[in-house]
């Protein structure tokens, strides 16, 4: 068997793996997100707390 390709075979092979993929944005490859989901009450001031963390 002969190490040159027929025509057909190389035609086969250009349709197959000719075309390299679409082309993906670094952009489009990170996603964020925050690590936490945001709690409104865990930011809310309250006196007591503060009190008893800063006070005594």
């Amino acid at each position: 068997m002969s190490h040159e390709e027929t025509a057909t075979e190389a035609a086969r092979r250009r349709e197959r793996f000719g075309a390299l993929p679409e082309r993906i944005r670094p952009q489009d490859m990170v996603e964020t997100r925050p690590a936490i989901p945001h709690d409104p009450d865990r930011e809310r001031y309250d006196a007591d707390e503060f009190a008893v963390r800063y006070g005594l």
